[in-house]
């Protein structure tokens, strides 16, 4: 299967200009491709995860891909999916986010020196310079506003209270130039992104078009969405960032775990670098036995080692064991690590030994009061480590596990975790 056709299957392809001829194009050899980002965070989230591995099928292919930070346009904004104008940043956040996004693109694309490796570009190296009359003379004359309002996005903008700014306005024109400027620098001859992006990647083809007298490509994927139609995104809150720092690795893994069954098969096929005849088994083993939750399984561990690594995921998914019931006496210090940045957690010197458990229980807020913890004893509902704690409540130094932690649980899902000195 060539890769058009695998992106066909995947469900990743949603428009493109001339299809036949990017098929032909990429059949003659090596392609440049760009997909941008603007750095308005110091994290990507998971909903760019398609983006970025939709690059990564292309590098896989043998393409260059061309990740670019907006750090001009990240100053100015897409008015796409947006009622009001987003607050502007400074040039210091802007360039503080890309460095912390570098880190992340290194998981998803390879930048190892090769003939297929990856460039991080920043639009902000060839706009700075450009000035107001060469923007008007050399891009803005190639457009009508006729043809930038009749953008969804921005006639919807125009139509609402709050309007839209000349600064929003004049994004599409951003990047259609940062599209001309990789053509005619680097060879990038596609550019990929979201579905909602269209109509700003045809503008760089026909910048490209009218400037140089050249064909260039555009393709759109899906946007990934959750089970109600919504986009995954930073705005919305909650959002599920691909930083470690911001989102644990644990949270990740469990994040791919919570997916919908009608919207695993999709997740997978989106997302996965498995062969398609491999998700398709793997997703008819998980309409048999749903409740299994292989799919979901498979999902989360693959984007958890991609994105943190392979002990990571194995990390998260051993804690994960724990924290769903299962034996924590033989985890790890690293995994039972894992678990107390997840729950509840004190600091306890000196010997656990004839220690009661009544006040590590009240103060970390797993029992409210006194004789709530007397009565949790009396119904053997306190747990340290797999032993039932008796009445009294007191701890033994065989209590212990790995690493010197101590992990106290009420029932099946309140915990706390106290590591000893």
């Amino acid at each position: 299967m060539d890769l058009i056709a695998d992106l066909q299957a995947r469900g990743l392809v949603h428009d493109t200009t001339d299809l036949a001829a990017l098929k032909a194009r990429l059949a003659e050899g090596p392609l440049g491709l760009y997909i941008g980002f603007d750095p308005t965070a110091d994290s990507l989230h998971v909903g760019h995860l398609v983006g970025q591995l939709f690059m990564r099928r292309f590098q896989m292919a043998g393409h260059r891909p061309f990740p670019l930070a907006g750090g001009a346009t990240g100053m100015i904004g897409d008015p796409g999916g947006r009622s009001e104008e987003r607050n502007l940043l400074d040039v210091e956040t802007l360039h503080h986010n890309v460095e912390r996004i570098k880190v992340q693109l290194s998981k998803l694309l390879d930048f190892e020196p090769g003939p297929y490796q990856a460039t991080l570009v920043n639009n902000a190296d060839w706009t700075a310079s450009v000035t107001m009359l060469e923007f008007l003379r050399d891009v803005g004359k190639h457009f009508t506003v006729n043809q930038m309002t009749a953008k969804d996005s921005v006639r919807s903008r125009i139509e609402s209270e709050h309007g839209i700014s000349y600064t929003e306005f004049s994004y599409m024109l951003l990047q259609a130039n940062d599209f001309r400027h990789l053509y005619e620098t680097h060879g990038v001859e596609l550019q990929a992104g979201a579905s909602d992006q269209w109509g700003n990647i045809v503008a760089g083809t026909e910048l490209i078009r009218r400037r140089l007298g050249k064909q260039a490509f555009a393709v759109t994927h899906p946007l990934m969405l959750k089970s109600d139609g919504s986009k995954f995104g930073k705005s919305a809150g909650g959002a599920v960032w691909l930083d470690p720092e911001r989102t644990s690795p644990y949270q990740f893994r469990q994040f791919w775990m919570q997916s919908d069954d009608q919207m695993v098969g999709t997740y997978l096929r989106m997302l996965s670098l498995k062969p398609l005849d491999e998700l398709e088994g793997l997703l008819a083993e998980h309409a048999a036995e749903p409740e299994q939750r292989a799919a979901q399984r498979a999902l989360a561990d693959e984007m958890t080692a991609l994105l943190h690594g392979r002990v990571a995921a194995d990390h998260a998914a051993r804690a994960a064991e724990v924290l769903f019931g299962g034996d924590p006496t033989t985890a790890s210090a690293d995994v039972l690590a894992v678990v107390a940045a997840e729950v509840p957690s004190v600091d306890l010197p000196g010997d656990v030994e004839g220690i009661r458990v009544h006040e590590l229980l009240l103060s970390s807020g797993i029992a409210k009061s006194a004789s709530e913890v007397n009565r949790l004893l009396t119904q053997k509902a306190v747990r340290a480590g797999n032993r039932v704690l008796d009445e009294d409540g007191l701890l033994r130094a065989s209590d212990l596990l790995n690493g010197g932690f101590l992990l106290l649980r009420k029932g099946k899902r309140d915990f706390l975790v106290a590591k000893v000195s």
